[in-house]
């Protein structure tokens, strides 16, 4: 069977990637984008899709879903004869004589492509899990590492555990709709946004500093946990239906480190000011990517993604610009 051939391939679609996609519809590439989960959206998606979004340009606040729903409607118009390999980890990069770049999947699927862009985020990713094996035992009954469905927390009491921004948002994103909500922090400063700490000052979140959290109690379900002082080794048993333990996540670019790729810090690949590897056809945007001066938002990944895919339009193409011209004007 001959295989087919893309123009353009985006691996992750998350915000940026599915931005990516949009812009390689805008300039008529044909286009796959390949995703490790089994649905659009990366990791907003998948690890805090109620979570509001606040520095996309012309949404004042949105939530992650909204946001991942508005892009794909949008990549749609765009580029509605995209193929989406959802479900599939890419592991290997290879670049053939004339050029032709082959992606093998872990299921041993090949995809053919002449040019890449890697919108992965902060590549494969697994929650920062306490060591606390009864954290460990009621892992889906009632102790959570995201918030996937806001409405299940409706008028049950809540502990939030965690100082960076995931803490704090959850906790603030659980107050309108929980019975009560409790955010305790190991230490006596937080480290998430100053807006959020200011609505978190302003909320109903009984906030606990310098404390952690010891045990957490339940059978079937969670009934309680055990939380400390680390100040004076006092030991508190909070009621609580549920546990948020908003520790963050740990990513790894995985097999993207066997790819020949140059990395910064081996967490980053490192692209020029067109967004290019080192890899010719290979691009990088988005939190994935690193230059002198990088700053990880969503807002700046819209601009590195188009960025990449109108030069890659220009690699695969030499007689195209890579200026698009403006979006009012049509494809090009």
């Amino acid at each position: 069977m001959a295989r087919e051939l893309f123009d353009i391939t985006i691996l992750g679609t998350g915000p940026v990637g599915l931005f990516g996609v949009f812009y390689a519809g805008m300039r008529g590439m044909k286009t796959k984008a390949i995703e490790a989960l089994s649905q659009v959206g990366g990791q907003p998606g998948a690890l805090y899709p109620e979570k509001f979004i606040y520095d996309v340009a012309g949404f004042p606040k949105v939530q992650a879903k909204e946001l991942i729903a508005r892009l794909k409607e949008q990549a749609d118009l765009a580029n509605p004869g995209c193929v989406y390999a959802l479900g599939q980890q890419v592991e290997s990069l290879t670049r053939l004589d004339d050029g032709t770049i082959v992606l093998e999947t872990g299921t041993g699927e090949k995809h053919y492509t002449k040019a890449v862009v890697i919108t992965a985020g902060a590549g494969a990713f697994e929650p920062n899990r306490i060591p606390l094996d009864s954290a460990l035992r009621l892992e889906g009954k009632g102790v959570c590492y995201t918030i996937q469905d806001l409405r299940s927390f409706a008028g049950k009491r809540v502990l939030v555990v965690g100082g960076g921004d995931s803490a704090v948002d959850y906790a603030l994103m659980l107050e309108p709709v929980a019975e009560e909500v409790t955010l305790i922090h190991r230490r006596d400063t937080f480290r998430a946004h100053e807006e959020s700490l200011r609505k978190l000052a302003q909320s109903n979140v009984e906030v606990r500093v310098c404390c952690e959290l010891k045990d957490v109690q339940g059978e079937e379900r969670v009934t309680c946990a055990i939380v400390a002082d680390n100040e004076t080794g006092r030991e508190t048993r909070l009621t609580v239906d549920a546990v948020v333990l908003g520790t963050g996540f740990k990513a790894s670019l995985g097999k993207m480190l066997e790819w020949g790729l140059e990395i910064e810090g081996k967490r980053q690949i490192k692209v020029n000011s067109k967004g290019e590897t080192n890899i010719p056809g290979v691009y990088a945007a988005g939190d994935i990517c690193w230059y002198p001066g990088k700053i990880r938002l969503i807002a700046v990944g819209f601009g590195e993604v188009a960025t990449a895919v109108n030069n890659a339009k220009a690699y695969v193409d030499p007689g195209a610009a890579a200026f698009p011209g403006h979006s009012s004007e049509g494809k090009k």
